[in-house]
């Protein structure tokens, strides 16, 4: 294997880690985003609120 052939090698394996990396980056915030949405959605349906028809 030449040199050229070497640093294109190693190129695509860092741009393959680099891809890995930010999925798992966008998964962590998807779940985040979600274990929001499911938490504030509990605590507002928990909220007791006066009725609107006497």
């Amino acid at each position: 294997m030449t040199e050229d052939e070497q640093r294109k090698e190693r190129e695509r394996e860092e741009i393959t880690a680099r891809v890995a990396a930010f999925r798992a980056t966008q998964e962590k915030f998807k779940r985040e985003r979600e274990e929001y949405f499911v938490s504030t959605l509990e605590n507002a349906r928990k909220v007791e609120r006066p009725s609107l028809w006497p």
